[in-house]
């Protein structure tokens, strides 16, 4: 009698009930919103724009992070990686743009060359997606590794200044008042807590019943207003080039190339890590997709008057978390990201959530990111030299925007615009140290591979979806690739 065999759904194509689709999807949401819109207020704010253009900016960045994120996880054609990825404005570009606005005069004028560059670079972006896909074997564990460590550990920062009060509140008597750091740390210990108890579902939903609970209680303590929902028009639509016309200028574009260079090594890192995540076979052709992705969305943040687009690390961290794995949750957050961008009114309610109690989920969902970093570091030999200084090195290299700002201060306007941010300083130079270390010497690195992970993560009946290609042939230097088998 003959066999059959049934290969069951991968849990990343597994289409959940609606009320599971509806509840996960808000839970992204609620942990993607802080980092959703603080770009366009960090952006508005530097280039002197009203009330009116910043909350304009804000729902546009929503409207176009659900439309990028469906495009990411649903996939068009060859575009998005169909993997659980959601997308969101980048935090590499943040200095950048700032400094290319002032440059051109600020206000509405300097958003023009802004826009300019960014749909100059998101094309680029998609034209060069299939050639940089295939550099990947340039990206080893070493690499990839020490990127997402860097991402978790220069986001971290972000979370913490929420759990004070938020960045806005720097320099005033309320930041660091013990009252916001009791709101992050009774939140954490909320999620902390539910993850350890709770049954499957409702640690699944940790998060967010740790931001609503954390919300609920400052509401309580009357630390929780909601004045601006009141206020909040029912509709508001975003129209394409709503400043007018880009201007395209040389120099912002070619800064902007170089932040969307730096923004592909970061997605490549992200394919891998949520391939690493849900054990989902990621390959070159992933890797384009997903770039394809980020560059049509770039360009759709220009024309409807938003920003460059990568996958959000702390939806990634939250993906861990949760171990939900479904890509069509990304749809349904995504749809409510275009509702929230159509309806100002509903994303003022969601933006009532105090930054205390964001900042203590963030603190998790950042860990989250470097010890996915650190998970695939464990692959690597770091007991040779030249590993363990890619590591050293990259890691302070990237710290250093952010602990000696003067250095930077002193520097042209065009080079503090690239190199003013950690992630990029961190991976530009872990890129640039295997290159010396490993590929212009010529010894051979192993491509990730996760065939020898460990099967609790996998998926069930020994599925065969989590390798990346293998490891070339022949012999291998150990110490380069992964640690030795």
């Amino acid at each position: 009698m003959a066999r059959v065999s049934r290969q069951r759904t991968h849990p990343v194509d597994e289409v959940l009930p609606l009320t599971k689709l509806s509840l996960y999807g808000f839970q992204h949401i609620l942990a993607f919103y802080a980092g959703a819109v603080i770009v366009p207020i960090l952006l508005g704010n530097a280039l002197g724009l009203s009330d009116e253009e910043l909350v304009y900016l804000i729902n546009a960045d929503l409207l176009t992070c659900g439309i990028a994120s469906i495009i990411q996880a649903l996939g068009i054609w060859k575009i998005g990686a169909r993997l659980p990825l959601v997308q969101g404005v980048t935090f590499t570009a943040v200095s950048p743009m700032i400094a290319i606005g002032i440059g051109a005069g600020g206000g509405t004028a300097g958003l023009l060359v802004v826009y300019g560059a960014v749909i100059t670079a998101g094309i680029a972006t998609f034209l060069f997606a299939p050639f940089f896909s295939k550099l990947v074997k340039y990206f080893p564990p070493i690499v990839i590794g020490t990127v997402l460590t860097i991402i978790g550990i220069t986001l971290l920062p972000v979370g913490l200044q929420d759990a004070a009060g938020g960045a806005h509140l720097i320099g005033k008597p309320e930041y660091g008042d013990p009252k916001n750091l009791a709101y992050a740390l009774g939140t954490l210990l909320f999620i902390l807590v539910m993850v350890r108890i709770g049954k499957p579902f409702l640690s699944s939903l940790a998060v967010l019943l740790g931001l609503v609970a954390g919300t609920a209680v400052a509401w309580l303590l009357g630390d929780v207003h909601f004045d601006a929902v009141k206020s909040a028009d029912w509709l508001g639509v975003s129209t394409p080039f709503h400043y007018g016309m880009p201007k395209f200028e040389l120099f912002p574009i070619i800064a902007m190339a170089v932040v969307m260079l730096i923004t592909m090594v970061e997605t490549t890192g992200d394919v891998y890590a949520i391939g690493e995540i849900t054990r989902k076979k990621v390959d070159n052709d992933t890797v384009a997709s997903a770039l394809r992705a980020d560059g049509i969305a770039t360009v759709l943040g220009g024309v409807f008057n938003s920003f460059p687009y990568v996958a959000f690390a702390e939806n990634i961290g939250l993906v861990r978390m949760s171990k939900v794995m479904s890509r069509y949750v990304v749809v349904a957050a995504g749809v409510f990201m275009i509702i929230l961008g159509l309806l100002p009114k509903a994303g003022s309610l969601v933006a009532a959530v105090p930054h205390p109690v964001l900042g203590g989920a963030a603190i998790a969902m950042f860990g989250m990111v470097a010890a996915v970093g650190i998970q695939i570091l464990g692959k690597v030999d770091l007991r040779t030299e030249r590993n363990a200084l890619i590591l050293a090195v990259s890691l302070g290299a990237a710290l250093l925007p952010t602990t000696v700002e003067p250095f930077f201060d002193r520097m042209p306007d065009d080079v503090q615009a690239v190199l003013d941010s950690g992630i990029t300083m961190g991976s530009l130079t872990a890129i640039t140290l295997n290159l010396f270390f490993n590929v212009l010497t010529g010894r051979k690195t192993m491509e990730i591979d996760w065939d020898d992970m460990d099967e609790s993560n996998g998926t069930a009946d020994g599925m065969a979806d989590g390798a990346v290609d293998g490891p070339p042939d022949g012999p291998v230097d150990p110490h380069l690739g992964a640690a030795p088998r």
